[in-house]
């Protein structure tokens, strides 16, 4: 089975090609354009250098959350879009399980952490065996002194990886010796994680239908916290 797999979900965009367990190729881009410009044309690129078209691709995976909701949204949107013509399936995984999928460590604790603003962190932590992650702590936007708490009741080393991994391991490097960042080379979100995630629920018989499909955001956006204040301010003055 092949899966195309878009990774949108911060800074950085990348697309990624999964045939039954090999890699054929990922795209990586972090120049700070737009994901509306780059990944689209790279996930075009990408079949094409691989002598491929679209009707030679039996599913989509998207990071759905949580992180940059523009940029969310824009990949959800792209591989809904890409899916939708063949009614192919459609995965929305974890960004942070994905994060832990593309880690590269066979074993060991995985802390994938993504800057949320506002004093908080999106996190999750995964024991890695065999290449495979096993959930610890669900999909959650907590403060580093929530996290650091979390991380002292989990035993061995914990390895962070995302494009929160430095803000986590300056604050709490101290308070936990046994924290240490994954390389620069493989600290950051990228499509093959995606792809690999996708690819288990897929082999496990889970539906993923794009239709249904949401973002997982983890908290509201600052425009509908807004909103939420207006409108309970408006209500407080009545």
């Amino acid at each position: 089975m092949r899966i195309l797999a878009f990774e949108t979900s911060a800074k950085a965009v990348s697309v990624a090609l999964l045939d039954d367990g090999l890699l054929l190729a990922e795209y990586y881009q972090n120049s700070g354009q737009t994901h509306s410009r780059t990944a689209m044309k790279l996930a075009e690129d990408l079949l094409c250098n691989c002598d491929l078209t679209v009707e030679q691709v039996d599913a989509v995976a998207v990071a759905a959350g949580p992180g940059s909701f523009t940029g969310v949204r824009i990949g959800v949107a792209a591989a809904k879009g890409f899916a939708w013509g063949r009614q192919l399936p459609c995965c929305g995984v974890s960004t942070l399980e994905a994060m832990a999928w593309s880690s590269g460590l066979a074993d060991g604790i995985v802390v994938p952490a993504m800057d949320a603003r506002r004093s908080q962190v999106y996190t999750a932590i995964f024991r890695m065996e065999h290449g495979v992650p096993h959930r610890l702590l669900e999909d959650s936007a907590i403060s580093l002194e929530e996290l650091c708490k979390k991380l002292q009741a989990v035993e061995g080393r914990k390895i962070l990886v995302g494009d929160g991994a430095w803000l986590c391991y300056n604050t709490l490097g101290e308070q936990l010796p046994d924290l240490c960042l994954m390389p620069e080379h493989l600290r950051h979100q990228r499509a093959s994680g995606v792809a690999l995630a996708a690819q288990q629920r897929l082999e496990q018989g889970i539906a993923c239908d794009g239709a249904s499909m949401t973002p997982s955001y983890l908290r509201l956006s600052q425009a509908e916290r807004e909103r939420l204040e207006r409108l309970q301010s408006t209500r407080g003055d009545q």
